[in-house]
């Protein structure tokens, strides 16, 4: 799964990597939450006969995904994370799948060794060799009962690879920048043109680093979240276990 991650790169970093025409400023996140703004990029609209502009555009999105058919956000469980094997079907997440698929810009993550059932040891998960990744995202628009539009969405996960099983068994899509245009066709490919992309990063993609429960709490945003802790000692029992199952305003600032 992924719960939270963090966007650390400038302004002018994120768009040049994820292709877009530019980006407003906006400061370094150590400790994107559930319920906050997220920045994702869409295909857009076609581009103009002759433009050599991006035809990319950035949107802000509230970080878990409402359907446009639930009728009482309040009986609804929070969608931040969608399981990419069963996104095609399941009626939460089939809508962006065919019309809203859409990449997350991240740092990267982090993730908890499951320790009877309780969050452990946590771990900064980010590429080995630095720089971005994009996560594979889906959107929905979410008309509020009063008229208002609210953009929603929700990172898609995929069994761990080698690297990350130790710790969860379940971790966020990664696209890679040549496959970003593909996974964001929505007008010439269908979701089942690019189920291709919805795999585990490639083995050594990956470090993951003990860091300090400073990153347990929202509050904490700062960039010692990321500092490398004291690895815990992981109990004989939780060694011994197979991994679990998968657990399923608008401003930067």
């Amino acid at each position: 799964m992924c719960g939270r991650f963090a966007l650390t790169g400038t302004p002018d970093q994120t768009a040049a990597f994820l292709g877009l025409a530019e980006l407003e400023a906006f400061p370094a996140r150590y400790n994107i939450a559930p319920t906050q703004p997220v920045l994702m990029a869409t295909a857009g609209a076609p581009r103009a006969p002759g433009s050599n502009l991006p035809d990319r555009q950035p949107m802000l999105v509230r970080w878990g995904l409402i359907p446009a058919w639930v009728k009482d956000t309040r009986e609804f469980p929070l969608l931040f994370n969608a399981r990419s094997e069963g996104a095609i079907e399941k009626a939460s997440f089939k809508a962006g799948m065919r019309h809203r698929r859409a990449l997350v810009p991240a740092s990267g993550f982090y993730e908890w060794r499951q320790t009877g059932g309780k969050k452990g040891q946590p771990y900064w998960i980010r590429p080995r060799h630095g720089g971005l990744v994009a996560f594979a995202g889906l959107i929905e628009t979410y008309a509020e009962p009063g008229g208002s539009e609210m953009d929603t969405g929700a990172i898609l996960t995929v069994n761990a690879n080698a690297d990350i099983a130790h710790i969860h068994d379940r971790m966020p899509v990664v696209i890679d920048p040549r496959d970003f245009a593909r996974w964001l066709d929505c007008r010439t490919l269908e979701p089942r043109d690019v189920t291709d992309l919805l795999r585990p990063a490639r083995p050594d993609f990956f470090e993951a680093i003990p860091v300090s429960d400073l990153v347990n709490k929202v509050a904490n945003t700062g960039p010692e979240i990321q500092e490398r802790g004291v690895l815990q000692p992981e109990p004989d029992k939780v060694r011994r276990q197979k991994p679990g199952a998968d657990d399923g305003q608008m401003t930067l600032f």
